[in-house]
């Protein structure tokens, strides 16, 4: 099968399309034909091996695994030992620990489930982390509920394009900050009001909200208490940092300084679970969120893509076909 193989940290220069055999699911694993597989700057991360913190679980001197890529969907090829729920045939989508950029990949079957009725292997592929992530904020960190007022800033990104709309689906009044080329797009997906930052510092209006979820640090966290309620909930969920520690060190003063205040800052990391997943699927199938797509990229070009969604600019969502 081919697949991106990364042999050493560095630019995404560093993968290689290469042809290798096909994996076998151990038990309690599914073999998946995969048919799209997105990326984000987590994938990236792993690939550059910065902030050098992340070689603690990835590998000290070079990548543990050499198949790079996380969320995927595509088609049960064959099944493992113990796996009763899935079968060949069955379309799923979830994620796995690595190796989604390649034509097959071994998962975890209670790390998948079943794609939603006429949701395309692009759109399932784009749902899992991003998803989420979002969906772990809002509801288990912020515990958003009707009526409350909650700023997404980062609103067209991945994360964002989930969030604005769980949010709606929550209740929830949803003010959403991005540039002036995603206005309509943030609009579409049912925020009540667009802040677009290149005009307006939300920070500087006197509003207040219940809840603001900051996947961007263009503000400070003291700029952005100031735009929250007395009680309100922070999640600041990025952090650039250093090329040791990344955003440990804003998490770290995010965290710090939540005990001498009533208001939450919350910085925290999505973990993968099923329920979540399913919840997500039902969402997808209600209509209440839509994965939006900024780019695809074929597997050739898996290297560009992760290139792209390094500059921090996406609409959306980044997949890689197959």
């Amino acid at each position: 099968m081919r697949a991106a193989i990364q042999r050493h940290y560095g630019p995404p220069s560093e993968l290689e399309l290469t042809e290798i055999g096909l994996p076998i699911p151990g038990r309690g694993e599914v073999l998946v034909q995969v048919g799209a597989a997105s990326v984000h700057p987590g994938d990236h991360f792993v690939l550059t091996g910065e902030p050098y913190v992340v070689r603690l679980v990835f590998g000290l001197h070079r990548p543990r695994h050499g198949i790079p890529g996380r969320d995927l969907a595509g088609v049960v090829a064959a099944v493992g030992k113990d796996v009763t729920a899935l079968g060949p045939g069955d379309e799923v989508f979830g994620w796995s620990t690595t190796g989604a950029l390649a034509e097959y990949a071994c998962v975890a079957a209670e790390n998948l489930v079943t794609v939603p009725a006429d949701l395309s292997v692009v759109d399932a592929a784009a749902v899992p982390t991003s998803g989420m992530t979002a969906l772990q904020a809002l509801r288990d960190i912020a515990n958003v509920r009707p009526g409350q007022s909650v700023l997404v800033a980062g609103a067209s990104g991945g994360v964002g394009t989930f969030a604005v709309q769980i949010a709606k689906a929550f209740g929830a009044e949803v003010t959403a900050v991005c540039s002036t080329r995603n206005v309509e797009l943030v609009r579409s997906l049912g925020a009540d009001h667009v802040v677009d930052y290149t005009a307006t510092d939300f920070t500087g209006t006197g509003k207040r909200y219940d809840v603001i979820l900051d996947s961007v640090e263009a503000q400070p966290l003291a700029a952005l208490r100031g735009a929250l309620t007395p009680t309100g909930v922070l999640i600041p969920n990025s952090g650039r940092g250093g090329r040791w520690f990344g955003p440990l060190g804003r998490i770290v003063k995010a965290r710090v300084l939540s005990t001498f205040t009533r208001q939450q800052l919350r910085p925290f990391t999505s973990i993968g679970k099923r329920q979540d997943l399913l919840a997500l699927a039902d969402l997808l199938a209600t209509g209440q969120v839509r994965p939006v797509i900024d780019r695809t990229y074929p597997l050739d070009e898996a290297a560009h893509a992760l290139r792209y969604v390094a500059a921090g600019h996406t609409r959306g969502k980044v997949v890689v076909t197959l």
